[in-house]
């Protein structure tokens, strides 16, 4: 009998142990990061050797997509724990600039490979690409040694990977890092597979991640039956597949209890999907804490924003240029300055500004408090004097009022709340209340099937959401939302196209070849209310502007615009197809517009 229960004792530890043998060999997410890297570096390894043994540039374009499939499967990772080195693997193809110092580099990665080797590929590239595969190879290392001592939490996984979903959308199904082979739909599925492999790591038997790994699958199904980039339907993709998995990778965080991840960033760790109304935080593009916007300091910059005593002769406000009836536009091609003469740009809208790290088309100031204060003592503008501004207000016993229950800790009224409260104005005029927003968020009658067409080619073929990102439609870069990106497009100095504007934008500030020209990338929202359009107010209509890029921009008009950062091939856009995208434009006008 002793025996008997010793054999069942015996038989028993050893099964538990056996257990739990299997649950510790489990493979961590590190442990799988470092697997994926050196499949693809293996990868890598077969492209050197097809372009060491002079291959066929179709086998080295195979070997090429093959390659960026296996990247996709771990840049959720690089992109959001290493994107120094991310920006050399799969940034665009275009020089990384440090303006601070002056200083550029010079690209690296698949987007620089792919203009080696498409549309048309001979031996006399085989030696810088043989170079750009000998430093992938070394960043994959460089990887490797990063990801080997670096602590992964639950946390950040989680964060990271919901990070990815909303890089797909609008990145990955834009083009924007496959601009020419345009393999972002395959792509797309690709950067999906790891999430279910991943949420197994912090628990195999969760139902969702049972739930999740079946909506991915048919995530996938969707992009390999619908592969073609121009034919594919990125409203049906992002509504029906897309933003499911994002609220679902949130349900998983709540029955986990992961925490969210505490860190500076525009998108609110509470969010379910990146069309949410309240997605995006102002606060992240602020200075300090003490510059936070509260409703308190709007209702006291809105105030100060239509004084005309803040202008040197108490006959302008910030108002005069910025009719918010206008979307906070003015109309004009360009304001007059108070000397009667014209101003040498178009005025901007103020609508959804917060939502940038740089103000003004050259981008000069990176905030808004800056912003208001360059506009005030502009003699051309308002030619007015914060030191005399804050003098009278001081002497002003209502604004007094507004100053104690905007700053509550402040005995009287100081310069920077002055222009904190302006720019606290201008942060409140974010809406997010649009048709397409309502279509974003279920409402499938709020766009007609013109308007999804030409959703889909700004986010497809036509190319604009490859610099108009969404859902801000600015140029600033998602999913960090750290950096605001200008571009180079060739614009005319009149209407006729005959000649180039003379206007250096950015260059004017950093004398750096690259930015001659270059001006900052402005939100599309609500642009059928802040005509004319361009930093010289050129063009009249939305249909003029799509004219211009269907056209290749500056370099298909046949100026001479060398750092030009617009692809200056043709569109191919029929009148059909441009019609469609500006009915799309429109569905971006919020509520109180329309």
């Amino acid at each position: 009998m002793k025996l008997k229960y010793f054999t069942f004792l015996f038989i028993l530890l050893s099964f538990f142990f056996s257990c739990k043998e299997r649950e510790t060999s489990k493979p961590t997410v590190k442990q799988e990061l470092l697997v994926d890297l050196s499949k693809l570096s293996n990868e890598i390894t077969q492209f050197q050797k097809l372009v060491n043994s002079n291959s066929s540039q179709n086998k080295i374009v195979e070997q090429f997509k093959k390659s960026r499939l296996v990247y996709k499967k771990v840049e959720w990772a690089i992109e959001y724990f290493i994107p120094e080195t991310a920006r050399f693997m799969n940034g665009p193809a275009l020089d990384e600039m440090e303006l601070e110092e002056n200083r550029s580099f010079e690209p690296h990665g698949f987007q620089v490979m792919e203009e080696m080797i498409y549309p048309e590929y001979n031996t006399e590239s085989k030696e810088n690409l043989t170079r750009e595969l000998n430093i992938f190879q070394s960043n994959i290392k460089q990887l490797k040694n990063t990801f080997e001592v670096i602590t992964i939490s639950d946390d950040y996984v989680l964060d990271a990977i919901q990070q990815n979903v909303f890089r797909v959308i609008t990145l990955g199904i834009t083009g924007f890092d496959s601009p020419i082979l345009q393999s972002s739909i395959p792509e797309a599925g690709q950067s999906l597979i790891s999430i279910p492999e991943t949420l197994e790591k912090i628990n195999i038997d969760s139902k969702l991640v049972s739930e999740l790994r079946e909506m991915i699958k048919n995530a996938q199904k969707y992009c390999t039956k619908n592969s073609n980039f121009n034919a594919f339907n990125r409203a049906i993709f992002i509504t029906e597949y897309l933003n499911p998995i994002s609220k679902k990778l949130k349900a998983f965080q709540k029955v986990e209890n992961i925490k969210n991840v505490k860190k500076n960033s525009p998108l609110k760790p509470t969010i379910m999907t990146l069309f949410d109304k309240d997605a995006f935080d102002v606060n992240a593009f602020v200075l300090s804490e003490e510059y936070d916007y509260t409703k308190e300091k709007a209702i006291l910059g809105e105030k100060l924003f239509y004084d005309k005593s803040l202008s040197k002769n108490n006959d302008r406000s910030c108002a005069t240029c910025h009719n918010p009836e206008k979307a906070f536009t003015d109309g004009l091609k360009t304001n007059v300055s108070l000397t009667g003469s014209n101003l040498a740009r178009n005025t901007p809208t103020l609508t959804y500004a917060s939502l940038q790290n740089a103000q003004f088309w050259d981008m000069r100031q990176l905030d808004l408090e800056k912003q208001s204060v360059d506009v005030i003592q502009n003699k051309d503008e308002m030619h007015g004097s914060m030191e005399n501004i804050h003098a009278k207000i001081q002497l002003d016993n209502e604004y007094i009022k507004f100053f104690k229950k905007a700053y509550l800790k402040t005995s009287k009224p100081e310069v920077w709340q002055i222009q904190n409260a302006i720019a606290s104005y201008v942060r409140s005029l974010n809406s997010f209340d649009s048709r397409f927003d309502e279509y974003m968020r279920g409402n499938k009658n709020s766009l007609n099937n013109e308007e999804i067409e030409g959703m889909n080619l700004f986010m497809g073929k036509a190319k604009c959401a490859t610099c108009h990102f969404t859902p801000l439609f600015n140029g600033t870069v998602p999913p960090n939302y750290s950096k605001t990106e200008h571009e180079v497009i060739g614009t005319p100095n009149e209407a006729s196209g005959k000649t180039l504007s003379p206007d250096k934008g950015r260059y004017l500030y950093n004398k750096m070849s690259q930015l001659i020209g270059a001006f900052k990338t402005p939100t599309v929202r609500n642009a059928v209310i802040t005509a004319p359009y361009m930093h010289n107010g050129i063009f009249k209509t939305l249909e003029e502007v799509v004219s211009f890029y269907n056209k290749g921009g500056g370099q298909g008009l046949g100026y001479e615009v060398k750092n030009q950062t617009l692809p200056f091939g043709k569109l191919n856009l029929t009148i059909k197809e441009e019609k469609a995208l500006v009915a799309f434009m429109k569905t971006l006008t919020d509520q109180k517009y329309q």
